[in-house]
């Protein structure tokens, strides 16, 4: 390795994406620019600020190729306001296609919270599963479950009002539900800024746009996966990470005791410690 890509290893890079609907995708890279890479895909209404703690560790940096976007209507990435181009599948499949070829990514293992957890699925099923190593899904949406949803989950609704008032309120008790514990002040006003970035109409096409996803393609998975989930997660169940398991060949389930819906920023150590291992068995 180089004087010049150890030095780039400690620092993030942004890059540039264009889906093919012409949608401009912000990303950033960092890491060991000959390491096996990883995508990291956040969820609903976040940016790629969500992984900074991974993005930075020194441990993942010495051995990882790792990027990170924001997803279409998110962070600095474009936000079209027509329905549309949050609605059809095949858009958000071709963004992660877009953002793994712009970045020079070579079969990343694709790290997908939350809402991501549909992106990927979105990926799969127009892209196939030859281009990934593997997938780790965390506290993911892999399929609409009517019982999967939390009771943190209902400030989804209300960040759907016109009322900006409400709408500041119930942004606010959403991030708040993320976590088991509540973040340090300046996580919490990160999250809580990348929140509102997010246009309210591009919120109502996410949230009320999308088809249903049954999970079909889980159980026809043949790359390695691992289900990360928060025990005590307040936003998507830990039942979802333990179906998704059960039904993916192979798959394994990570519970993590005490902590909720960001398990990569409530317990990072643990996170990085087994994301590393699980990227560095899947490439042998």
């Amino acid at each position: 390795m180089s004087d010049r890509d150890e030095a780039a290893m400690g620092n993030l890079e942004p890059f540039e994406a264009r889906s093919p609907d012409g949608v401009r995708l912000h990303g950033v890279v960092a890491g060991n620019p000959g390491g096996p890479a990883i995508l990291f895909l956040h969820g609903i209404c976040q940016s790629h600020l969500a992984w900074r703690q991974q993005l930075k560790d020194p441990v993942l940096a010495a051995r990882f190729r790792m990027a990170a976007i924001d997803l279409r209507g998110h962070g600095f990435s474009d936000k079209p306001l027509e329905a549309a181009a949050y609605a059809e599948d095949r858009r958000w499949a071709d963004d992660v296609a877009a953002a793994m070829g712009a970045a020079g990514l070579v079969r990343p293992v694709l790290v997908g919270w939350s809402y991501s957890g549909r992106v990927i699925t979105d990926y799969l099923r127009f892209h196939g599963q030859s281009g990934i190593a593997g997938i780790n899904f965390v506290g993911a949406v892999t399929r609409n479950d009517p019982d999967i949803s939390g009771p943190e989950r209902r400030h989804l609704a209300a960040m759907l009002t016109e009322d900006l008032a409400d709408h500041i309120e119930a942004t606010r008790a959403f991030v708040r539900g993320c976590m088991a514990r509540q973040p340090a002040q300046d996580d919490y006003e990160r999250l809580l800024a990348v929140n509102m970035m997010v246009p309210l109409a591009v919120r109502h096409a996410l949230i009320k746009e999308r088809s249903h996803n049954p999970g079909d393609l889980l159980p026809g998975l043949t790359v390695p996966v691992l289900v990360t989930h928060g025990a005590e997660d307040a936003i998507i169940l830990p039942v979802l990470g333990e179906r998704t398991a059960a039904v993916v060949p192979g798959a394994r389930l990570s519970l993590y005791e005490g902590v909720g819906h960001t398990p990569f920023m409530e317990a990072p150590e643990r996170f990085n410690t087994e994301l590393a291992a699980f990227v560095a068995a899947v490439n042998g």
